[in-house]
This record gives C-alpha cells, structure tokens and sequence, in this order.
C-alpha cells in the first residue's frame, strides 16, 4: 500500500516516535539552515510523515502565502511518490490533505496569545484538532528567551509536537556546547531535538541534514543524511 511504503521510507517518521518507537506528541523541534537549503522541505516532510499516520497538522506560515505552502506539499508528495500510479497518488493526496491546515500570520502579528486563540477556535468548534505543529519563517534573531519558553509551555499543556525553522547565517560564530549555532545557540535547551542543514564545501553541491541534538533518544546526535540537492527530499534512507 503507498500509504504504508511511504511511512516506512521516511527516516524523518522517527520524530514522531518516542525511545521505545512509539508514536509520540511530545516534543519542541528546530530545523536550522542558511536560506534556500531546505528548512521548509524538512518541516514539510517532518508534517508528512504525522499527517500518513492519520495525525492532524497545523502548518503556520509565517510572512508567505498560502498557495506556496500548499506548492510545498504537493511538490513533495509527488517526489516521494514517483513511480507509484497519478491516481494513487492523486487519491492519497486527496486523502492526506484533510490532514493539514495552513494557517498564515504577518511576521509582526505572529504570538502565543494569538496562535493560542485560533488554536482554540478549531478545537472547540470541534473543527481541527492538530497533534503537531510546524511553524515557519518565525525569526529568531528578534526572539528573546521568555517567547520561547512560552512557546515551550504551549507545546507541554496541549501535548502536541512543534517544530519551528531558523535562518541561520555564514558568518555566525557564536555555538552552544552541542554545536547549535547563533541564532539559536542560547535557547537550545529550550528543544528536544535540533537539525541542522548544511552545505559541503566545494564543487559537489551537496547537503546533509546533521542530528545537533535529540533527548528522547530517538536519533543519536552526531548522525547524518544527504538530502537531494534538487528536490531536498530525504525520502528512502536511514539514521
């Protein structure tokens, strides 16, 4: 079944796991890369992975438009899925995307408070209820600390698993003792889990998605994939 084959190829299914392999909504993530290698793909992809399993995903857009985020998914799923039939993958689609809502803010209207209340909106309409959430384009050079931990402090009272993305920049110096690098160096704690995108140096056009850190030891920290440098995908390899 492409459903099953798809679960089974995502080495990224194993965030949603607890220690023992379980599945588990209890985790704050953080995918880290320069801009354009990928940050977007891997949140997309982490979403995926909840939304074959049957979870239900909020995918806040934070300063980009809906039908780009949606671009995101379709473009996605249809690489993962090549070689299987279009109808398959056009009934799985169907399928998966009653999964997912987007959700966009403006970069200076996007908080707890705020996210918390449309949150709320869907629960108790009984409209949506998200077990992860991926938030996209939050930037972390003008967070301080106490947004995160309430942000943190969210993600335990609803027990939902949120990952964010963070641009990262060349000629950052500063790193926290696991490697994580500035913006983020001084609220890694604040995370369960810690991905970083980089670039080999060189000529051979090649990117590999780095464990910084992960303490539900899931992913040992210090494993490595390679993505596909054209469609970012990680689809078909393991930690």
């Amino acid at each position: 079944m492409l459903k099953n084959d798809l679960i089974s190829k995502n080495p990224l299914g194993a965030f949603s796991a607890d220690a023992g392999g379980s599945d588990s909504d209890n985790r704050m993530g953080l995918v880290m890369a320069r801009a354009g290698l990928g940050k977007t793909a891997i949140l997309v992809q982490i979403a995926l992975d909840n939304m074959l399993k049957g979870k239900q995903v909020l995918h806040v857009s934070i300063g980009q438009n809906i039908e780009k985020t949606k671009a995101w998914y379709d473009d996605i799923l249809t690489d993962v899925a090549s070689g299987s039939k279009t109808e398959n993958i056009t009934d799985l689609q169907n399928e998966l995307m009653r999964n997912r809502m987007i959700m966009t803010f403006n970069e200076s209207s996007f908080s707890r408070p705020k996210l918390e209340e449309r949150l709320n909106d869907l629960v108790y309409q009984d409209i949506f209820r998200p077990s992860c959430v991926v938030i996209d384009g939050f930037d972390f050079a003008k967070a301080d600390r106490e947004f995160l931990e309430d942000m943190r402090d969210l993600q335990k009272n609803t027990g939902m698993n949120v990952w964010f993305s963070a641009l990262t920049h060349r000629d950052a110096s500063e790193v926290s003792p696991e490697g994580i690098p500035a913006p983020c160096n001084e609220v890694a704690d604040i995370f369960d889990s810690v991905i970083l995108l980089e670039a080999q140096s060189g000529g051979d056009n090649k990117i590999f998605l780095n464990i910084l850190k992960d303490t539900t030891g899931c992913v040992e920290p210090g494993k490595s994939l390679r993505l596909d440098p054209t469609s970012m995908i990680v689809w078909g390899t393991t930690f």
